[in-house]
């Protein structure tokens, strides 16, 4: 089990940048920062926050780190176009030394998109669009030339300059649909999830199935989940924590809980935990210890 760091996209930028070194210096395996513009509300209605703009941060994390993979969790295909994804991943897979990682979704966030002026499709239409686009980015990122007609992009002839430094820069898509599944068997390297052990199995088991209906070995896909962590023997805490409308996304216990919670990810089959930074306390410097924790308490029994 491989793991990551996934600060919220809130935080100052030193703090993400520091999070990102110390995640480095500790042997982690990647670091992920959301793709979006506002926080989410579910709705139309517009909260203010802070989200610091992915496509700024990664590649300043990339050029303050050695060895840990980053990528956006994840760009939503109704935003960018396939063209720009692929040369912004080529272009940080040179910033990085070849440690990119591209992450695409078909885009959900409601606020946002209408805040801008950014139409959020309807479900079969905007999968149409994601199926389309993933399969235009996957060729700028392998061929020297890309042709391309459907009904949403039209790509003639197109370059896509420079090629990344890995032979094959990876795609992983966030998803649990059973379309939207099958799609990433076909064209991704990669799949994610959300969810506490008992839900990402669950998940996972779609996602077999849609590997299976598309004839696809899913041994071949590098498979991660993310929950939310929260480390206490408080069990007023706990018990609040798996009450609230994320319950089932959240571990929360002592560090022996979380152990064991760990290795049934791994038993399920799950490649990489990622770990968020959202429900690690509620200042640097407690979720710097909380990082550390991992890495010293945690990780080592797992």
């Amino acid at each position: 089990m491989k793991f990551s760091v996934w600060p919220n996209p809130g935080r100052p930028t030193d703090e993400t940048l520091e999070l990102a070194k110390l995640a480095d210096s500790l042997g982690w395996f990647g670091f992920w920062f959301a793709d979006h513009y506002m926080p989410n509300t579910g709705s139309e209605d517009i909260e203010p926050g802070d989200v610091h703009e992915v496509w700024s941060v990664l590649p300043a994390v990339a050029a303050v780190t050695e060895n840990i993979r980053v990528g956006p969790l994840v760009s939503p295909t109704s935003v960018h176009h396939p063209a720009v994804l692929a040369n912004r991943a080529a272009t940080l897979d040179h910033i990085s030394h070849g440690r990119f990682v591209l992450g695409l979704g078909a885009g959900w966030q409601i606020n946002e998109h209408k805040a801008y002026g950014i139409e959020l499709e309807a479900p079969k239409t905007r999968v149409d669009r994601f199926e389309e686009a993933i399969q235009i980015t996957r060729s700028l990122l392998d061929e020297d030339r890309t042709t391309f007609e459907g009904t949403h992009y039209s790509i003639i002839d197109a370059p896509s300059d420079p090629s990344p430094v890995q032979d094959t820069l990876p795609i992983v898509v966030g998803t649990a649909g059973p379309r939207m599944c099958r799609i990433t068997a076909r064209y991704a390297q990669e799949w994610n999830t959300w969810g506490a052990p008992a839900l990402a199995a669950e998940k996972r088991q779609i996602f077999l199935t849609a590997c299976d209906k598309v004839g696809v070995d899913p041994a071949t896909k590098h498979m991660s989940t993310q929950a939310l962590f929260v480390l206490t023997e408080d069990q007023d805490a706990i018990d609040k924590a798996l009450n609230g409308p994320m319950g089932d996304r959240t571990v929360a216990g002592s560090d022996e809980f979380i152990i064991d919670a760990i290795g049934q990810y791994a038993a399920d089959g799950f490649d990489e935990l990622i770990v968020p930074d959202f429900t690690l306390g509620a200042t640097a410097e407690a979720r710097r210890e909380a990082y550390e924790r991992f890495t010293a308490d945690i990780i080592p029994n797992c």
